[in-house]
C-alpha cells in the first residue's frame, strides 16, 4: 500500500511534508482535502485525525498527525540525513523543531487565519491579535536572524527538517503581513532555500496557485 499524505495544497505545512519526502525520494499518493469546503470535518477524515487538521499520514496502519512527527518518521523511515548527520545534530534539529512549533509558527498561524476570516467569512481582524502576534514573530526573529548572521543552515552545513519547519510561515507572509524583510540574514536565507531547493521553490508555486485560486474564488 502507498504512503498517503491528506491535505490541501495551500497550506504551508502540507508544503513541509511533500518538501521533505521529494527531498529523500520518498513517493507520497496525495489526497486532496479542501480546507475551503470543510472537508477536514467530515466524519471519515476525523477518524483520521480528531483534529479535523492537515496534514495527516496513513502508512498502512499507521497515522501520523503533525507535519514534524510525519516528517521524523519519514526521515527514519529512509534513513535521512534531514534529522541530521550526528546524535548531537539530531537533538539540534529537535530542539529547533520544538522551537518552530512553540516560538514561531504558531503566530504566524494566528495572522493566517485573520487573514483568511477577513478575506473568506467578512470577519474583521482583531488588531489586539495581529499586535500580538506581530510581536512575538518579531521577537523571535531577532533571534534567528542573530543565529543565521554566519551560517547558510539552521542546523550545521546541509539543509535539515528546522529549515524546511522554520521557513514554512514564508508560504503566506505576502498575505497576512508577517514582517520577516525586516530581518536581512533571515529574509536571505529563504531565499537562499527557494534558490538552492528546487523542492522548495516547487511547493512554494504549488502554494501558491492554490491560494491564487482560493482568492479568486471569492472576488
Amino acid at each position: 500500500m502507498a504512503i498517503r499524505i491528506y491535505g490541501d495544497p495551500g497550506s504551508g505545512s502540507l508544503r513541509r511534508v511533500t518538501t521533505a519526502a521529494a527531498i529523500m525520494g520518498v513517493d507520497l499518493e496525495r489526497i486532496n482535502i479542501d480546507l475551503f469546503k470543510g472537508e477536514s470535518h467530515t466524519p471519515d477524515f476525523l477518524k483520521l485525525n480528531p483534529h479535523g487538521l492537515c496534514p495527516v499520514l496513513q502508512d498502512g496502519d499507521t497515522v501520523i498527525w503533525e507535519a514534524s512527527a510525519i516528517n521524523l518518521y519519514l526521515a527514519e523511515k529512509v534513513n535521512s540525513n534531514l534529522v541530521g548527520q550526528s546524535p548531537s545534530q539530531r537533538l539540534e534539529v529537535l530542539q529547533w523543531m520544538f522551537w518552530s512549533g512553540e516560538q514561531w509558527r504558531i503566530f504566524s498561524t494566528l495572522l493566517f487565519d485573520q487573514w483568511a476570516g477577513a478575506t473568506f467569512m467578512g470577519k474583521p481582524k482583531s488588531d489586539a491579535v495581529v499586535q500580538m502576534a506581530s510581536t512575538h514573530i518579531r521577537n523571535a526573529a531577532q533571534v534567528l536572524d542573530a543565529h543565521l548572521s554566519t551560517r547558510h543552515f539552521i542546523v550545521g552545513d546541509a539543509l535539515t527538517l528546522a529549515d524546511i519547519d522554520i521557513a514554512a510561515p514564508f508560504s503566506q507572509y505576502l498575505r497576512t503581513g508577517a514582517p520577516f524583510a525586516e530581518f536581512p540574514n533571515l529574509f536571505a536565507w529563504q531565499q537562499r532555500l527557494l534558490e538552492t531547493v528546487p523542492a522548495w521553490a516547487a511547493t512554494g508555486e504549488e502554494v501558491e496557485k492554490r491560494m491564487v485560486a482560493a482568492v479568486n474564488g471569492v472576488s
